[in-house]
Order: C-alpha cells, then sequence, then structure tokens
C-alpha cells in the first residue's frame, strides 16, 4: 500500500468530523489545560505559509498535553472587526459583513486543510452580535465604576455618589482626570447635569478630551501602528494630530496592577520589559513654576536635584499652555511650528532625533534662583507623559543638550570634573556642584534632599509617575461595535443590560455624512424608544480581542460572559502564542481588561496568560530575473555581471530550486509573452533574496499549494523544522523534499513492497534503546518548544529503525504517537492499521526508559602518540587495568609499537586511549 497522503487526510480529517474527536467539556476527573492562539483577522488575501507556524506549534502541545491526559480546551476564533473590510465596502458597496463571512469562510477551509485540533463547536466572532453582546455588557459596567487607589480595585459609581453626598472628596484617593475638590453640600446643590459632568471625571469607561491622529480622508481616529510618518498605512493618506472628545477607558488606573502582574507570568523577560517600559513607573517630583504673566504650570520631573541645571522650558505643541503663554509678536511663529508637529504620531516624534522648536516669547521664574528661564514649545515634549511641559536640564540630557546646542541656550554642569564639551553627562552619581544647598553631596543623596526641599518651601510635591495612557475607545467608523449609549441633555447614559445587543444598524452608505457625522450618522431610526439619540462612534478593534480567552469557555451562554463554574474549571490560559507585535496593544488592553473583570468578580484569575510563547515570522524567499534595460531578454543569475539589468520579482511559485519555469514566466504575465533568454547550462538561474512575506514581492506561498503537492503533515513537520519556533526564518521550498521522504520512510517501516509488515516479535535491545531516546528528546523538546530539533531526533530515529529492518508493533505503536502531534493523520492511518479503535488522539503519551538508554560498552578511539589509529569497544564496567592490557595485546597495536616499551597509557574515560611511545 503506497502513502496516498490526499486520500488519507481526507479520510481522517472526515472521521475528526464525524465523531466530534476536538470536542471538549468540562471534565473535573481530569487535569485542564487550556491552549489559545491570538485569533486572527480574516484578511481577503486568505493564509499564506507564515500564518499557521504559530498555529502548529500550539497544535503540536494541544495533542501532546491530551495524550498526558488533560483535558485540553484548543479553541478558535475570528477577530472579525476591521478596517480593511470597510475601505472595501466603501469602493464597492458590499456589506463588510458579507466580505467578513467570505473570508472567514476561506479561513476556515485553508485551516481544516492543515488538520488542526480546534474545538470548533466553541468558535466566535468578534461581528457576531451574540458575542458583541458582552463586549458591551463590559463597557457598561466600566461606564458605572470607578477606580478607588486605597483599595487598589473598581468599585460601583453608585456606591461614589453616595460617598459625594455625605462628604464630598474629603479623604478620598481615586483614580480621575484631573484633582477636585467639593463638599457634600456643594455636590448635593448640583442638578444632574452638572453631578454627571463630575462623574465623568472619575468613571473608568468615560468621555474626555484627548489628542488623537485624525485622518480627515478615512473619516476616523486612527492608533499609532496604524500611522507612518504622516500618513495612514492603509490608503496612504495625511493624517494629523487634533483634540476630540473620545471614549476612553482608565488603563492607567491599573498602571501598578498591571507592573507588579508581569511578575506572576512566564514570559519572556523581553517582553517583560517592553511592557514595563511601556508602563513606565517613575518616582519624583511635580514643581510648580510661575510665568511672567502670573500663570503658574507644573512639571513633572525624576531629577529634582538637577533645578539648579534647569536654562529654559518647554512645551509639548498640544499643551493648552501654548496659546496661553504664546506673544504676539511670536503668534504666527508658533502657529506655523504647530501646523507641521500635527503631522507626526507620538511614536515618530518619539523616534526622530531631529532639533525643531519655537519661543514662546513668555518667560517662567526659577523657584530656587529667580532667574527668567525662557519658555520654548518643542516637538521632543510629549502631552500625555507627566504634564506636558519639562524643565530642561542640557549638561545632563541628551535632547535638552542638543537643543541648547542648536538654539544657542546656557549649558550648566552639576557634576564635579564632568565633561559636557562635546555632549550631555550622564549624571547617576557624582558629587554635585553649581547647586546651592545640594553642592557636596552626592546624586544619591541630592535627589531626596531636593524632593524635601522642594516639599519643605512648597513649591511641589513628591509623584509617582506613568507612562501609561487611557485607551482611546472611539472611531468613527461603520464596522465595530456599536456603543450601548444614548444621550440626554447632551450627557451619556448607557442602555439596560437587558436591551443587549445593541446590533450595528444598516446604512446606505459607510462614509461620514454630509455634516461629518460617523457613518452610524447615516442610520434610520438610531436613537431609542424614547427618541434620545443613541452614540455614533462603534468601539477600536481591539474592543473585541480584550475578553475573548474567557468567552472560550463557555460560548453558548446567554446569561453571562463566562459561567461562574466554567471559569472556575479552565481560569485562565495555560499556554498563549502569538506574535511580538501585540506586547504594547493587545496585551496591555487584554491584562487590563481581566483585571477589571477580576474586581467585578467575573474572572476567578487575576492575570489571563499564564505562559506567553511569541513565535517568529516566516519570511519571504524573494526570487528575481534580469531583464537587460531598454529590451523584453532576460539574463540568468551567474552572467547578470555582463549586461546592464534591473532586477525584477518574479512569481516564486513558477520558480524551483531556483530554476524559473520559462513557459510559465511568459503566460505569467502578457508583457513577457515575447521574452527571450539568456541561460547557463541550458536553464534560467534566478538570483533571491529574503524579504517580507508580500504579494507586492510575489513571494507568497500558499499552504493550499503545499498541502496539494506534500500533504499537511509535510506542511506541519516542514514548518516546525525551519528553525526554533521564536526565530524569524525565511520561507525555502528546497528543503521540504527532505521531510517528505522521512514520512515515506516512516510510512514504509510498517508497509514492504506495498503490504502490511508489522509483526509481534519482541524488540531487541538496539531498536529499544532507538525508541526510547526518541521519546526522552521529543518529550523534552515538544516541553521546551524546540520544535525543530524534534523532527530531527524523528529523522534520526526513523533510519536507524529502518537500519535495523524493525517493523515491530511494540516499537512502531510508541512512535506513531510521539509522531502523532506532528503529522496526525499519518498517525492516526497507522494507528488504526495496528488495530486500534479509538483515536490516536487518545492514545497514552508513553514514558521512556533510561534503563534501555544505558551504554553495555563504549567506542575508544585508540591513539599512539596522540594520532587515532584504530577504534575498540570495552564494556562500561572495564578497569583501566583490564583497557591496557587489552590494547597493548591487541593484533592492530604491535605495528604502531614496534617492539618499543611504551612511556604511559592515558586512558580518558568512554572516550580515548592514549599510548605514548
Amino acid at each position: 500500500m503506497d502513502y496516498n497522503f490526499r486520500e488519507i487526510e481526507r479520510r481522517w480529517q472526515q472521521y475528526w468530523i464525524d465523531h466530534q474527536t476536538y470536542k471538549v467539556t468540562e471534565d473535573r476527573s481530569k487535569p485542564k489545560f487550556y491552549v489559545l492562539d491570538m485569533f486572527p483577522y480574516p484578511s481577503g488575501a486568505g493564509l499564506h505559509v507564515g500564518h499557521p507556524l504559530g498555529y502548529i506549534a500550539s497544535d503540536i502541545f494541544s495533542r501532546y498535553k491530551r495524550s498526558q491526559g488533560f483535558n485540553v480546551l484548543h479553541p478558535m476564533g475570528y477577530d472579525a472587526y476591521g478596517l480593511p473590510a470597510e475601505q472595501y465596502a466603501i469602493q464597492t458597496g458590499q456589506h463588510p459583513a458579507i466580505t467578513t463571512e467570505n473570508n472567514i469562510k476561506r479561513y476556515r477551509e485553508q485551516l481544516d486543510k492543515i488538520g488542526f485540533s480546534y474545538d470548533w463547536s466553541r468558535e466566535v466572532r468578534t461581528c457576531d452580535p451574540d458575542y458583541y453582546k458582552w463586549t458591551q455588557w463590559a463597557f457598561i459596567r466600566m461606564f458605572h465604576s470607578y477606580y478607588c487607589n486605597q483599595a487598589q480595585q473598581a468599585r460601583p459609581i453608585a456606591e461614589l455618589t453616595e460617598v459625594f453626598s455625605q462628604q464630598g472628596t474629603r479623604g478620598l484617593d481615586l483614580a480621575c482626570n484631573e484633582p477636585m475638590e467639593f463638599t457634600a453640600e456643594e455636590w448635593n446643590a448640583r442638578s444632574e447635569k452638572e453631578q454627571q459632568e463630575i462623574l465623568m471625571n472619575y468613571r473608568i469607561a468615560y468621555l474626555g478630551d484627548t489628542m488623537v491622529n485624525w485622518c480627515p480622508e478615512l473619516g476616523t481616529v486612527l492608533a499609532n501602528d496604524e500611522v507612518s510618518e504622516g500618513f495612514s498605512i492603509r490608503g496612504g493618506y495625511p493624517v494629523e494630530q487634533k483634540k476630540m472628545r473620545q471614549w476612553c477607558l482608565r488603563v492607567s488606573a491599573y498602571a501598578q496592577r498591571l507592573l507588579d502582574g508581569l511578575d506572576k507570568v512566564d514570559w519572556t523577560d523581553s517582553l517583560k520589559e517592553t511592557q514595563r517600559n511601556w508602563i513606565g513607573r517613575s518616582e519624583g517630583a511635580v514643581m510648580h513654576f510661575k510665568t511672567s504673566q502670573g500663570i503658574t504650570f507644573d512639571i513633572f520631573t525624576t531629577r529634582a536635584d538637577t533645578i539648579f541645571g534647569v536654562t529654559f522650558m518647554v512645551l509639548a505643541p498640544e499643551s493648552e499652555l501654548v496659546k496661553e503663554l504664546t506673544t504676539g509678536e511670536q503668534r504666527e511663529a508658533v502657529e506655523d511650528y504647530i501646523s507641521k508637529t500635527k503631522k507626526k504620531t507620538e511614536r515618530e516624534r518619539i523616534a526622530d532625533k531631529s532639533v525643531s522648536g519655537v519661543f514662546s516669547g513668555s518667560y517662567a521664574r526659577h523657584p530656587f534662583t529667580g532667574e527668567q528661564l525662557p519658555i520654548w514649545i518643542s516637538d521632543y515634549v510629549l502631552a500625555g507623559y507627566g504634564t506636558g511641559a519639562i524643565m530642561a536640564v542640557p549638561a545632563h540630557d541628551s535632547r535638552d543638550y542638543a537643543f541648547a546646542r542648536h538654539f544657542n541656550l546656557p549649558i550648566i554642569p552639576l557634576i564635579e570634573g564632568c565633561d559636557i564639551s562635546e555632549e550631555s553627562f550622564d549624571a547617576k552619581e557624582g558629587i554635585m556642584m553649581n547647586s546651592g544647598f545640594l553642592n557636596g553631596m552626592t546624586v544619591k543623596e541630592a535627589i531626596p534632599a531636593a524632593i524635601d526641599e522642594v516639599e519643605k518651601r512648597g513649591l511641589g510635591y513628591r509623584k509617582i509617575n506613568f507612562r501609561l495612557r487611557d485607551a482611546i475607545f472611539s472611531r468613527q467608523r461603520y464596522w465595530g461595535e456599536p456603543f450601548p449609549v444614548y444621550y440626554k441633555d447632551g450627557m451619556p447614559y448607557t442602555l439596560e443590560e437587558s436591551e443587549l445587543p445593541l446590533e450595528l444598524p444598516e446604512v446606505d452608505k459607510y462614509l461620514p455624512t454630509e455634516t461629518g457625522e460617523p457613518p452610524l450618522g447615516r442610520a434610520a431610526n438610531w436613537h431609542t424608544k424614547e427618541g434620545y439619540p443613541l452614540e455614533l462612534n462603534t468601539m477600536p478593534g481591539f474592543a473585541g480581542s480584550s475578553a475573548y480567552y474567557l468567552r472560550y469557555m463557555d460560548p453558548q451562554n446567554d446569561n453571562a460572559l463566562v459561567s461562574e463554574d466554567a471559569n472556575s474549571y479552565w481560569r485562565n490560559v495555560d499556554l498563549y502564542i502569538g506574535g511580538t507585535e501585540h506586547a504594547t496593544g493587545h496585551l496591555v488592553y487584554s491584562r487590563f481588561w481581566n483585571k477589571f473583570l477580576f474586581d467585578l468578580g467575573i474572572s476567578c484569575e487575576e492575570e489571563p496568560f499564564k505562559k506567553l510563547v511569541n513565535q517568529g515570522m516566516i519570511q519571504g524567499r524573494s526570487n528575481f530575473v534580469y531583464r537587460i534595460k531598454g529590451t523584453n531578454q532576460f539574463v540568468s543569475l551567474n552572467l547578470k555581471e555582463q549586461y546592464d539589468v534591473t532586477p525584477i520579482h518574479v512569481d516564486v511559485n513558477i520558480v524551483h530550486n531556483d530554476i524559473l519555469d520559462i513557459e510559465a514566466f511568459r503566460n505569467w504575465n502578457p508583457e513577457y509573452k515575447t521574452a527571450e533568454f539568456i541561460l547557463e547550462d541550458g536553464k534560467y538561474v534566478c538570483g533571491w533574496a529574503i524579504e517580507k512575506m508580500s504579494k507586492s514581492m510575489f513571494n507568497v506561498v500558499n499552504p493550499d499549494d503545499i498541502v496539494e503537492k506534500y500533504g499537511a503533515d509535510t506542511l506541519r513537520l516542514y514548518e516546525m523544522f525551519l528553525g526554533p519556533l521564536e526565530q524569524s526564518k525565511p520561507w525555502d521550498t528546497n528543503g521540504i523534499d527532505g521531510v517528505y521522504r522521512f514520512l515515506r520512510r516512516v510510512w514504509n517501516l510498517f508497509y514492504k513492497e506495498g503490504d502490511l509488515s508489522v509483526t509481534d516479535d519482541e524488540p531487541v535491545k538496539e531498536e529499544l534503546k532507538s525508541l526510547h531516546k526518541l521519546i526522552k528528546k521529543v518529550s523534552f523538546d515538544i516541553e521546551h518548544f524546540s520544535f525543530n530539533t524534534s523532527v530531527s531526533a524523528f529523522m534520526i530515529c526513523a533510519n536507524e529503525l529502518t537500519s535495523l529492518k524493525c517493523s515491530k508493533r511494540a516499537i512502531l505503536s510508541d512512535l506513531i504517537v510521539c509522531l502523532a502531534p506532528f503529522a496526525p493523520h499519518m498517525a492516526e492511518e497507522l494507528w488504526h492499521t495496528l488495530g486500534n479503535s479509538t483515536s490516536v488522539c487518545d492514545a497514552q503519551w508513553p514514558v521512556w526508559n533510561e534503563e534501555y538508554l544505558k551504554e553495555d560498552a563504549f567506542p575508544y578511539a585508540i591513539s599512539f602518540n596522540g594520532k587515532s589509529r584504530f577504534v575498540l569497544e570495552f564494556p562500561t564496567d572495564a578497569t583501566n587495568e583490564e583497557i591496557e592490557k587489552a590494547v597493548l595485546a591487541h593484533p592492530n597495536s604491535q605495528k604502531w609499537i614496534e617492539g618499543k616499551n611504551p612511556k604511559k597509557i592515558i586512558i580518558v574515560p568512554k572516550k580515548i586511549v592514549n599510548v605514548v611511545i
């Protein structure tokens, strides 16, 4: 019987569906294990071979844990809201739901072909009203909650209104937009609208004025990662910084808990450090500066000890102080500068090291010396960190130094012996000078002493600051979750939970209205039954992905996001696999969301993802042809230096082992129909390069093509064989034949000349050693995500068993169980061939026996005067004396000793014997 992978894979994929092999329920008799992939956005292009990398890894781990007796939850769904579907709707008029449904169907077909062990009965789609009902529900709960800093917990807003009515703000420590003070009498005297405006200052989901990346052409706010160099990544439209009233989530209130939680999860140090830097905790002081106009503003600094080195102040271009402090003489220059900075995102401003700025015309008074400090405006200061204003210490800050040099501003050194002639001096240690009462102190002593003096003189106060911002939660788009919010007297109120889901309405166009409102402004009857208008913005893409892991636990529950019973069983994700690009987006938002639900008692674990593994990227291996300029003639790679050529990307699917299929090339593009070729050895050899896999570079490889040609099991093994999971590596089909041949070699252990040849004979020592060496290696490798070395181990074992002519059931049965996570279709076929009636998925994972791995004898290299001459094998318990006698007595030794008496014999146990003549 031949290895007919197409028939085998179709048969077992249908078997798994018919027998619901991968359907899972809560089973408290078994330990649980929850494996999750970061679910995909279903794009129109479908999957390329880079996409399944993490999915294959998680599938191997899921199957392995199932064989170990765990009850494994391994679900899949779709992050279905996205700008591409909306843009396509704008261009074609086709509803985004239709586009998304078609894309999902395509993804599902591709995923099914690869043989993943997903429990599809738990599938979720973020655009499904039954799913986003719970996203809306969570938003309502956030709207009706505030964050108590003392309790470090979200609490009901109704509780806060009760406290306000009894004691005002006295004694409260609350997360808020800006500090407020009022008495109970003042609170009770306010109107409902005034009270609602005050509560907005404390809600976890709140309306706030914030700087956003506004794209007029797309008619929406964009996230930082959707913008590059002042243009939208999608469409290339101009983007500007603009202050808008937006829904926000008070993520910043959870900053310390997000930081502390990193110590409780098994993530890579690099990923943890990325999040720590993003959260950006710093301890320092807020200091007050008074301007010549009598306006007082605050700055935050972690280095109060450098106060005597301040020679100028800098405001962020977005700061409200800019308008107040810009003099008439400077107004035109300031406005011109601000219009330019609007085109840059915050990330771009952080990365940009060039110096730019403009003088406001105003001065601030130095709080200690009384000197007049010029107030400048520059885009290297960000509005969202600290107060949006800084005191500049050019001697000891590189960006302040560059600014001072550029604009010829004073630079005062504060550390004895520091050299600031060429660059700023890192003032983390040393003795203070030019610093008044701090002179002679070490830097370590000066920092707290300076803060003490600031507080003593009433010039400011101690503060812990975080870089983490609140999340902007509004998008001016159609294709997204509707907010369960209506407006009464201009103030937002939420729908009753019983009215959820609020479904996305139909509109005649997917563009903003003629008056500039978001697309939902086009919806008919978009108001409550009482006539109050509903919110016109929709939620951002990360809304639906922030708690999807909880919904997988209980996806058909109509009464709760997740039942207490299901949540207490599955608890949280044991293994989460996805890309590093989500480190400061999804992985921050989902942790925040889960902590909020933990405060509400919905989630029983504070951290959602116990272990996180980042898979690398599979890069494209592009191919090139070389056209002689001004002609339609193409020259082969190794001859191109003889001509003036233009390299052109060519579709990798018509290139095989870097040899171009000339006829396919001529048919690929009408332009090349009459192409001529200068060949080498009768072939056209293409050039190649490693680049991002992209349609524009014609280097996208469709997994369907690999499955059709080699089979899904070959694809799975080959993707793992390419290199370590966490590293990026190029796709290169040149090596896939070797993996396919390995699978055929495994098949041939069972079949000889087409007939089943498995016997029930007892295994011999060498066979057991080969098998148990494999079991030990693969078990270790799976636990440590070293899948590439597992594939190598399989190949070695198959070669050894082939050499031993092994066809024994006792050996082959365990071999197949080990192979099943990697190549489930072949494993299922051969498992049933051995007479088993249940799925190989439920076969018990074999345990290696160290006794079989022990060596009875070791080969020794026999050397004379350091040169190896032959090899002898000795028992593991042989003494040095026995080894010496045997070596000297061996016939091969005589010709090297030549009748002489050896001076000494050196024995390195289990390795070498060196006879010194």
